[in-house]
């Protein structure tokens, strides 16, 4: 039985999110606002993402003025967010636009653009243009799951949880209003059906949800036992000049953290290294000494990274190495992901926002 469209939007009406991004009732949704907060909502919450759309609007208020915009200017003021690809895909989903004078205002059109899977095109183009489709995000994968009481563990469940969610369409009303309709779901997921202490009572949906009936819908989904993540090691070296100036380098445009600004280093090893190997990986002869160690969580691994410091009168004997001085002020407007900052934090050296 599909739940009722019409309950939803009803309880949407008195209880929508106000949210910087989100057209008000009556008010027609900005293509370039719905799609900006999208990409940066991807494995990140609406707290942390609020400050960096601000910020982002308030510099590139247009998709114009943001393809126009230096990639490693975007990437700074990225930095913090984490899944830098995002950034970077941005930045050339913003250039795709200004060349085509618009953003598509279909699903296969905006998927088509650099950095938009499934879930962004269908949720812009639900949002932004009206066209009646259901985005699954895990908002809407946790009501679908909970609705139908699927037992089958996730990640293994997506496919049929997708299917499951284009379902909750075939109630005309969800038909009339996409934009809300969406809109609707993601507020229910992130306002009632919470993943751990669902707020079933208020739920306009309860009458019809089969995890609810079971008296346990927190148990859904069903996920599959979590592998360790594997652990990592490397070494980074803190180099400042009598001005407090910090030799920094760029990655690669591809792979991890592509493009950021980072220290130099070791590659991240498997096993730890031993000081003398440590030693060896040093951009230049110097007093080195070790501030500690700090421990930052990717994706798909734990990263420990040993944190060297050593101060040189000038640079000269690092001019042919890869990289750059950085004055102490510039340091803040630097490409540095969080496990950069939090390196040059603990080597007490920089002032780093």
């Amino acid at each position: 039985m599909t739940p009722s469209a019409s309950a939803l939007l009803d309880w949407y009406a008195h209880q929508r999110r106000v949210l910087p991004w989100r057209a008000l009732p009556g008010q027609v949704a900005d293509p370039y606002a719905v799609w900006l907060s999208e990409i940066m909502l991807q494995q990140t919450t609406v707290t942390t993402v609020m400050p960096y759309y601000e910020r982002f609007l308030k510099c590139y208020p247009t998709v114009q003025v943001l393809a126009a915009a230096p990639q490693q200017e975007v990437l700074a003021l990225w930095a913090g967010l984490g899944y830098y690809s995002r950034a970077r895909n941005l930045h050339a989903c913003a250039q795709k636009l200004a060349q085509l004078g618009g953003f598509p205002s279909d699903v296969e059109g905006l998927q088509a653009l650099p950095g938009i899977g499934a879930y962004t095109a269908r949720a812009i183009a639900a949002i932004a243009f009206g066209v009646p489709v259901v985005p699954v995000d895990g908002n809407v994968e946790r009501i679908t799951s909970r609705l139908h009481a699927i037992e089958e563990p996730l990640p293994a469940a997506r496919r049929q949880l997708d299917r499951l969610a284009t379902l909750l369409n075939d109630d005309p009303q969800a038909r009339e209003a996409p934009s809300d309709f969406a809109q609707a779901l993601f507020d229910l997921g992130a306002g009632l059906c919470t993943p751990r202490r669902p707020s079933c009572l208020m739920c306009p949906w309860r009458a019809t949800c089969k995890a609810y009936a079971t008296g346990a819908p927190q148990r859904f989904p069903v996920r599959a036992p979590r592998k360790t993540k594997p652990e990592r090691y490397g070494v980074v070296f803190v180099t400042s000049d009598r001005q407090g100036a910090i030799w920094l380098r760029q990655r690669p445009e591809k792979g991890l953290l592509g493009g950021m600004t980072e220290l130099p280093g070791s590659a991240w090893l498997d096993s730890a290294l031993s000081l003398p190997e440590m030693l060896q990986e040093a951009p230049v002869e110097a007093a080195w000494k070790e501030a500690g160690q700090i421990r930052h969580v990717f994706t798909h691994f734990t990263l420990q990274l040993r944190v060297m410091v050593a101060r040189l009168a000038d640079f000269a004997a690092l001019h042919n190495q890869p990289g750059f001085a950085c004055p102490p002020e510039r340091v803040a407007h630097q490409a540095l992901p969080s496990v950069m900052q939090k390196c040059l934090t603990l080597a007490g050296v920089a002032s780093v926002d």
